[in-house]
């Protein structure tokens, strides 16, 4: 499991950006979302992990970005997306589909009232914008 961790953390510091700006980010109903711009959806004690719109489009400003993709909950990762080894623009194409990174067997269920519903992060995000 540490080898898939540590697979997980490599792509998501190595992500080519592959698309245009679009000027603006979507954000889905019934996923929770950490300040740090990662969502998650929960299945029973199963949590599938990706980076969100947001933070795809701010990447894609600059071709070179590397960012750290963090769990929003702790436990042990089960499955990585390991299409993402041939095609990494996935992550930007389709954040919230095809271009998830990592499925978490979550450890402590409660870790997920401390993430943002997609109201109060669509608000979160457009302060953070307001602010630069």
């Amino acid at each position: 499991m540490a080898s898939r961790l540590l697979w997980a953390s490599r792509a998501a510091s190595y992500l080519r950006i592959s698309v245009s700006h679009r000027g603006f980010a979507s954000v889905i109903k019934d996923l929770k979302y950490a300040e740090s711009h990662e969502w998650v959806k929960v299945d029973g004690n199963m949590a599938t992990v990706g980076i969100t719109d947001h933070a795809q489009d701010h990447l894609v400003e600059s071709v070179k970005a590397t960012s750290d993709v963090y769990s929003p909950v702790s436990g042990n990762v089960v499955e990585v997306n390991e299409e993402l080894n041939n095609s990494p623009g996935l992550v930007n194409s389709s954040p919230y589909e095809k271009g998830w990174i990592m499925k978490v067997e979550v450890k402590d269920a409660s870790e997920l009232d401390t993430l943002k519903n997609s109201d109060d992060y669509a608000k979160f995000c457009d302060e953070e914008d307001a602010k630069h």
